[in-house]
């Protein structure tokens, strides 16, 4: 692979890995409910669900998914649902938790298996292996995709906790955080909308 295609297959991987979306929206809301260092499990199974998602679909998930186009639509509203769900917990979510019983950060095996049914992750995987593997080098191409997504994938992702993080204290007034957390699940399921139709 030419070295600006991969430059700007990493520009590709940064941009859709830290633009909004529904891994983004929860790592946000981990960030203020429950601080960065306990979110961070949830970070690394994020970037190793997808990566296992994106090496999945460049050897062949994908071509199963065109071959049978109702799976692609069961996994993505299996997906959606599974995301209203977790809207639901973080809207009536009311205090800030730092590890008393009730509420916990997602494992990092959940978020690694969410990645199986987040549409933004498949779309984004279909994405990367549709434009940027070659058929004269497939393999090793595949590969390069998921070396560019593994660089950039936690650094983007973390950000978002980060930021979680970061607005954790202001958001220790429960009414700004019951706001906070209201709004923060009307994205979540808003985050669907484009993925959905």
């Amino acid at each position: 692979m030419p070295i600006e295609i991969f430059l700007a297959l990493v520009v590709f991987a940064f941009t859709t890995s830290i633009t909004p979306g529904p891994n983004n929206m929860m790592l946000f809301a981990s960030g203020v409910n429950f601080g960065f260092v306990r979110t961070i499990p949830h970070m690394i199974g994020i970037g190793a669900g997808f990566l296992t998602l994106l090496l999945a679909v460049g050897f062949g998930l994908g071509a199963i998914l065109e071959t049978v186009p109702l799976l692609y639509v069961t996994l993505k509203f299996l997906g959606g649902a599974y995301l209203v769900w977790i809207a639901w917990k973080i809207a009536t979510s009311d205090t800030l938790n730092d590890g008393e019983a009730g509420g916990r950060p997602m494992t990092f095996l959940e978020a690694a298996a969410f990645q199986l049914v987040n549409p933004k992750a498949w779309v984004m995987a279909v994405s990367a292996m549709a434009t940027y593997t070659t058929q004269a080098n497939y393999t090793a191409s595949v590969l390069l995709v998921g070396v560019a997504f593994a660089l950039v994938n936690v650094p983007s992702v973390s950000t978002w906790a980060g930021f979680g993080s970061v607005f954790r204290e202001w958001l220790s007034v429960p009414a700004r955080l019951k706001v906070f957390n209201v709004t923060m699940a009307l994205l979540l399921v808003a985050s669907l909308w484009p993925m959905l139709r």
